[in-house]
Parts: structure tokens; sequence; C-alpha cells
């Protein structure tokens, strides 16, 4: 008996949530062989999603404990989407480009109004 297989076994529970998604999403005429490899690409899906989550876990156990980081402290990611609105600072500047804009335009209608002939 082999300690270590090629092959990862997957849980019952991801495979049970696999089914249940596939059950849920299935077509009417679909046969159970099409739904069961539904639920396999799932389970796929599914055990990437953890070793996924497991590998940022670790990261971030790494990061804090060489950089000795706050506990809740998590490092922004630049490939990572905003899940976030932007932080009130950036909202606070909002008003700048619009006070240039008037204050261009007030120039201009001034240099329009005090320097035509």
């Amino acid at each position: 008996m082999a300690r270590y297989s090629g092959k990862k076994q997957i849980s019952d529970q991801t495979r049970s949530e696999a089914l249940a998604l596939a059950r849920g999403t299935q077509k009417p005429g679909q046969t159970k062989a099409q739904t069961k490899l539904i639920a396999q690409g799932i389970e796929r899906g599914i055990d990437l999603y953890k070793k996924e989550q497991k590998e940022k876990a670790r990261a971030l156990a790494r990061l804090q404990r060489d950089k000795r980081l706050p506990a809740g402290h998590v490092p922004h990611a630049p490939d990572a989407e905003p899940d976030e609105p932007a932080p009130a600072s950036t909202r606070r500047r909002s008003w700048l480009p619009w006070l240039l804009l008037g204050l261009t335009w007030a120039g201009i209608g001034t240099y329009w109004l005090l320097g035509m002939p």
C-alpha cells in the first residue's frame, strides 16, 4: 500500500456540495452521466479554490512571521480586483479636478472679456 498516491482524495463534503450544485443546475433531459461529469468539474474547482486559499493563508502567515505584521493586517495584492470602494482620501480629493476646471474656465472667460478689443 503506497503511503502517498499521486491522486489527491477529495473530501466527502466537497463531493456532496459539488453534486448538490450540479443537480441544482441540471437541465431537463440531462443524463445522470452528464450530471456526474459536471459534479466532477465542480469538485475540481472547489478543490483548486481551497488550495489557493491555503496557499494565501500560508503566505500571509509567512509575512506576519517575517515582518511581524499585526494579526488583522491583509497585504494589498496588486493583481486582485478591489472589493471595497475607493478610500475616503481618494473621494475627498475628487473636488480638486472640478475646482481646477472651474478656475480654468473663469480664467478663459476673464481673458476673453478683458482681452477682446
